[in-house]
C-alpha cells in the first residue's frame, strides 16, 4: 500500500484520528493517502488550506479538469481516479469522462476546455518550457491574466500532492473499483489499485 508504514486504525489519535474518522463518513472506510499523509495532520492541514484557496476563484469544472491534466502529465492514478470520479458523477457522463482522461483534444470539448487542459498539463510536468505564447494562447480563449495564474496555481499544486503520494508509493483506494470498467481503465495511468485487502 505504501514504503513507510501507514497509521493503523488503532494507531490514529488526535488531529490523525480526526482525519479518519473524516473519510469513513465520506466513503464508508479510511483512504489510503489519509493513513500515510495523517503521519503528518498538519500538512494536510496546510494542504486544505492551499487548495481551497486555488480553487475557490475557479469555476468548479475548469478546477477539475486542470487538476485531471495536471495528474495525467505526471501519470498520477490516485488524483486521475479522485477527480476523474468527480467530473464523472457531476459534470460528464462515465464515458465523455474517459474520453477526456484518454485525450481531451478528441473528446468533444470546447477549445477553451482543450487549450486550458494542455497549458495545466504542460505546467505540471514541463513547466521550465511555458513559453509567453502558450500564455498569450489562453489570452486568445477569452482568459484574462488572473484565471491564467489560477490554472498555473492549480496544476502546480497538483504537481506537490501528486510526487507526494508517488513518492511514498500511496495506492489509489481498492474502493474505486467500483467506477465503471472503462473509466476506471482510463483514469489508471501510473500505480495500480490497492488490493481490497491491504486496507489496515
Amino acid at each position: 500500500m505504501s514504503f513507510v508504514r501507514a497509521l493503523t486504525d488503532g494507531e490514529a489519535a488526535g488531529r490523525a484520528l480526526e482525519l479518519f474518522d473524516e473519510d469513513r463518513r465520506k466513503d464508508g472506510y479510511v483512504w489510503n493517502l489519509t493513513r500515510v499523509l495523517a503521519l503528518r495532520p498538519a500538512v494536510v492541514d496546510a494542504w486544505r488550506g492551499l487548495v481551497g484557496a486555488v480553487r475557490a476563484p475557479m469555476d468548479a469544472r475548469r478546477y477539475e479538469l486542470v487538476t485531471l491534466a495536471a495528474a495525467r502529465a505526471l501519470r498520477a492514478s490516485y488524483c486521475m481516479l479522485a477527480h476523474g470520479r468527480i467530473l464523472a458523477e457531476t459534470f460528464y457522463t462515465a464515458g465523455q469522462v474517459a474520453a477526456i482522461a484518454r485525450d481531451p483534444a478528441r473528446a468533444g470539448l470546447e477549445p477553451v476546455d482543450v487549450a486550458v487542459m494542455e497549458f495545466a498539463g504542460k505546467v505540471a510536468a514541463r513547466a521550465e518550457q511555458v513559453t509567453q505564447a502558450d500564455v498569450d494562447a489562453l489570452r486568445a480563449h477569452g482568459l484574462g491574466d488572473a484565471e491564467i495564474l489560477d490554472v498555473a496555481l492549480a496544476a502546480a499544486a497538483r504537481a506537490f500532492f501528486t510526487k507526494t503520494l508517488d513518492a511514498m508509493g500511496v495506492q489509489p483506494d481498492a474502493g474505486y473499483r467500483s467506477l465503471d470498467a472503462a473509466l476506471l481503465e482510463a483514469l489508471t495511468v501510473g500505480r495500480p489499485l490497492a488490493a481490497a485487502e491491504d486496507r489496515p
